[in-house]
């Protein structure tokens, strides 16, 4: 019969709050790599050049394609050996590449549901398009896309307990060593279980708060 022992949960507090901030850590560098990822294929994926327009929605189907584990594991043995990139960067590469193809969807999406009279609009007051896009889309598209932006980034964190795989220091890879050398899988991976539902509930609702503050705004 297997004999619970609750007390290894104290005994490495620290081990749990470290792996704890190195996820949030390399999520939150992984997030600020993938926005301007996303802004720039985002907006090649409404671009009229064909080729940059080919370019972007190459990139966004291979990324969305590709199981973020096989990601991780090409970048870390096959890109990180040319650009010798360790454990550490390569995690935050892989994961800032691959949500940056779902950040561009987010922000074509949001681009395109502006009316297209707001383009019309600000070019027949002699607006070039980059200014009109600048000054009159984009801020509109913002307000759209930050609410999935916020959930792609809760998604991001608990992605990244893959990064474990290619020996990235976080919570994952943490609580395994704890688990082999304590034997307590139980008690480990049910607190790391609430410590991931701790750190994404709150930033949900810490979203949400932000979502009723935006709609107050634009009331």
């Amino acid at each position: 019969m297997y004999n619970y022992d609750w007390s290894v949960i104290p005994r490495n507090m620290d081990v749990f709050i470290d792996g704890a901030l190195k996820t949030l850590e390399i999520s939150v560098i992984a997030i600020l790599f993938a926005i301007p990822i996303g802004i720039l294929f985002g907006l090649g994926r409404i671009s009229k050049n064909k080729i940059i327009y080919l370019i972007s929605s190459t990139y966004v189907e291979i990324i969305r394609g590709v199981p973020l584990l096989v990601l991780l594991m090409w970048i870390f043995y096959v890109m990180g050996q040319v650009f010798r990139l360790g454990s550490y960067w390569g995690s935050i590469v892989g994961l800032a590449i691959f949500a940056g193809a779902f950040i561009a969807e987010i922000v074509r999406t949001g681009i395109q549901a502006v009316p297209k009279g707001q383009m019309e609009a600000a070019r027949s007051l002699g607006m070039t398009h980059t200014k009109a896009m600048t000054h009159i889309i984009l801020p509109q598209a913002f307000r759209r896309v930050l609410p999935p932006l916020a959930s792609q980034f809760i998604m991001l964190i608990k992605d990244s307990s893959l990064v474990s795989i290619i020996a990235a220091t976080d919570l994952t890879l943490n609580a395994k060593n704890l688990v082999a050398t304590s034997f307590a899988s139980i008690e480990v991976w049910t607190f790391v279980a609430l410590i991931y539902f701790i750190m994404t509930f709150s930033l949900s609702l810490i979203i949400r708060y932000f979502e009723k503050r935006l709609l107050k705004s634009e009331a």
